[in-house]
């Protein structure tokens, strides 16, 4: 049920709705330029309680690292049915908690428009369940892929389109920790990646959909020499443009791939993310791309690699830009062009200037706590949450210094999200709308 937690004047009201031809998006995970940056977010507040700047709060069924998707007044997230959100290892048989949900929800008042049963058979594990990849929309159609391989899309009033099983038709998904890889929307497609192998013996692939129609247009595998959990990676597809041509980029399994995104054709290749040859160097962060460059975190970020896109075939050790150690296992840094901020687990920044590699400032701590969500960039502000709803909001650019640190007590998996005024954070009991009172 969602709660109201103050009632806004007629001016706020007036001004919500001269703001409506203004209103930005986020369409899909990281956001509208797949960075984990808001850039026309603006008036966001930096400090909030229970009780405090919260316009209102939606209860939800349960727990998901899922991050919510923005399209004006449409909110769309999933959810697992109601259970414990305790982190846990792999359960089967829990009836009483099968079903993955997509719910979509109206932005001015945080009332529940639809709810939409997506899955059964969900499963869960340590930080995740079937409800882990998050919605994605254009404001025309959603879609959503399932930990279980359930690829559905929606019309905005829930009506579905088109559903595919991608198991049934590809085959098992081999993951240790299960399925959490989110499709990536570029145009008319999604880019969806399934690179696994401590499970199963199959092929990791690649392949984009029709996002109209659902049909496969191409499908390559993605072959590796990573043994073991190695090839396991739960990160998301990025587009880079490489000599004003577009390319796919696929990190994991102890590599980054660029390829034809009209085609799948693999076009180069490189290595060095795994230089012990690790068995169980699983990744979990995905790329983050500046240009025609492209950065890339490995296993507790060791290491963590910057290199120029582009070229034909292997390019390792012929487009590396500079190599550290300062990279994150879980969260994915995010960047405003000139800086890459990079926030660590166990709640350590570093910030390094993204062309040369330079270290504007690193081991700075904030709050105690674990860290799975990736920071947020938006209003000149970074915004960090731990797992036990803990916010940190630290001030963008070289020098280091905290502006505020909020507390919603409740388990928190999933990264923050900003559009206009507002900073939409999911917990594992509500999605709370957080604005400047």
């Amino acid at each position: 049920m969602r709660k109201s937690l103050f009632r806004p004047s007629v001016g706020v009201l007036l001004s919500a709705v001269l703001a409506g031809c203004l209103w930005a998006n986020w369409p899909q995970w990281r956001g509208p330029e797949s960075n984990g940056t808001a850039p026309k977010a603006r008036d966001l507040p930096v400090t909030w309680s229970d009780s405090q700047n919260i316009l209102w709060r939606t209860k939800l069924p349960s727990w998901s690292a899922a991050t919510p998707a923005i399209w004006r007044d449409w909110i769309f997230v999933t959810s697992a049915e109601e259970g414990s959100p305790r982190l846990r290892s792999e359960v089967h048989g829990d009836a009483a908690r099968d079903k993955v949900f997509l719910i979509a929800i109206d932005r001015k008042d945080g009332s529940i428009r639809w709810q939409r049963q997506i899955d059964s058979g969900n499963r869960l594990f340590r930080k995740q369940n079937s409800a882990s990849p998050s919605p994605i929309t254009d404001g025309h159609l959603v879609w959503i892929m399932t930990g279980n391989g359930k690829l559905t899309c929606f019309t905005l009033d829930g009506q579905e389109v088109w559903k595919r099983d991608i198991q049934a038709e590809y085959g098992k998904f081999g993951l240790n920790h299960g399925y959490a890889s989110t499709p990536l929307l570029h145009g008319e497609r999604l880019y969806v990646q399934v690179l696994h192998g401590m499970l199963t013996h199959d092929p990791s692939y690649i392949f984009a959909v029709d996002k109209n129609t659902g049909k496969t247009i191409w499908k390559v595998d993605r072959p590796t020499d990573a043994r073991m959990e190695s090839p396991d990676n739960y990160a998301t597809p990025q587009m880079a443009t490489v000599a004003g041509k577009l390319q796919l980029v696929i990190s994991g399994a102890n590599y980054v791939t660029g390829h034809d995104p009209d085609t799948g054709k693999e076009l180069w290749r490189i290595g060095g993310f795994n230089p012990t040859n690790d068995s169980a160097y699983r990744t979990i962060a995905s790329s983050l791309v500046i240009g025609e460059n492209v950065f890339t975190p490995s296993t507790r970020g060791r290491p963590f690699i910057g290199f120029r896109a582009g070229g034909s075939g292997d390019i390792t050790g012929k487009s590396e830009l500079w190599t550290n150690n300062l990279g994150a296992d879980v969260p994915t840094p995010t960047t405003d062009g000139k800086y890459i901020y990079v926030l660590g687990d166990s709640g350590i920044m570093n910030c390094i200037e993204a062309a040369t590699g330079s270290v504007a400032y690193q081991g700075k701590r904030i709050e105690n706590g674990t860290y799975s969500a990736s920071p947020l960039l938006a209003d000149g502000k970074i915004y960090c949450v731990s797992e036990d709803g803990t916010t940190t909001v630290v001030k963008a650019g070289p020098v280091f210094e905290i502006l505020g640190v909020n507390k919603l007590d409740s388990l928190t998996l999933a990264s923050p999200v900003a559009v206009d005024n507002q900073i939409f954070i999911r917990t594992a009991d509500n999605l709370y709308c957080i604005q400047q009172k």
